[in-house]
């Protein structure tokens, strides 16, 4: 008697390659230059803004050149499947031909450290 192992049955499929159609993306520089046209403001008009943008509030301003933005942010907690309300603040350089004020919406990026707490720079005040 003949045995068979199911090799005939068994036929592989074969895979056919399909060649995907290349697409070429326009790459948008990552680095944004700040444009400003004061005069004063030196470190404003040649910083680069690069990564992160956030909208937030102004809550403080009592530095020279510098304020406190606030925005909220919802974190998940897997163990109650909830959400919580958290918030970010960071220190943000405020130049003076933008110079915004407590309460203002204000749009800041990030941008080389400039001092020890300060990576974002006031990029326009939104409201």
């Amino acid at each position: 008697m003949k045995e068979n192992h199911g090799s005939e049955l068994r036929k592989m499929p074969i895979k056919k390659t399909v060649k995907k159609k290349e697409v070429k993306k326009e790459v948008k520089p990552k680095v944004q230059k700040i444009v400003c046209n004061d005069i004063n403001c030196a470190i404003h008009g040649t910083l680069a803004a690069r990564g992160r943008v956030f909208v937030g509030k102004v809550i403080s301003d009592r530095m020279e050149k510098t304020i406190t933005v606030e925005w909220p942010r919802r974190v998940l907690l897997p163990k109650y499947e909830r959400y919580e309300k958290r918030r970010s603040r960071v220190k943000a350089h405020n130049p003076k031909c933008i110079n915004a004020k407590i309460g203002q919406k204000v749009k800041i990026a990030e941008c080389r450290p400039l001092s020890k707490t300060k990576t974002f720079v006031v990029m326009e005040v939104i409201e």
